[in-house]
């Protein structure tokens, strides 16, 4: 006989702007993970919106890691190449193992709706102590390109072959595993 479907599993995620200029009133990227997290079913652990700051980005993120009521943590901006985009310095370290295929996929997609110009982000995804972290860019259409076209699926237990949710539920059953300093 087939294999029984598997239940919805609600997650616990954070969200986190990097920005210099936007601010709780104008976040529309963060306003647009938040509707997709919960439309989806999952809880919003968390939000913040820090500047781009390797410290201030570590610190956040960091305490997010070692927290067992946030699974997963999506980040918006930074991922440019302009003088202040540090997202992928400031978090590349923290990762217990690099997620490669998700700034592959989300270039991939990209293309289709802004070209060439894909290779200017540097979209990136890991594992810290159980909690899968997703950095995209910070327009409100990648953010909507890489919840639609990734995350929704990855982040939904029902998906098959495989997803990220047995993976980030080990946190709060106790999983071992450290951030890197």
């Amino acid at each position: 006989m087939g294999q029984a479907a598997a239940a919805f599993v609600p997650l616990d995620i954070a969200v986190l702007t990097v920005s210099d200029t936007r601010t709780e009133a104008n976040d529309t990227s963060g306003d647009l993970l938040v509707a997709r997290l919960s439309e989806a079913g999952h809880r919003l652990a968390a939000r913040a919106l820090v500047r781009d700051d390797v410290h201030q980005l570590r610190a956040v993120v960091s305490g997010w890691i070692v927290d067992t009521g946030v699974q997963v943590i999506v980040v918006t901006g930074g991922t440019g190449f302009s003088g202040r985009d540090v997202t992928p310095e400031a978090l590349a370290p923290l990762f217990d193992k690099p997620i490669e295929g998700f700034g592959e996929l989300f270039r991939h997609l990209s293309l289709a709706e802004i070209g060439t110009s894909t290779v200017q982000s540097r979209a990136l995804g890991g594992v810290a102590n159980h909690t899968a972290i997703f950095c995209l860019p910070g327009s409100t259409n990648a953010c909507a390109t890489g919840w639609d076209g990734i995350l929704a699926e990855q982040l939904d237990s029902r998906h098959r072959p495989c997803n990220f949710v047995g993976l980030v539920s080990r946190k709060r059953a106790g999983g071992s595993g450290s951030a890197a300093p």
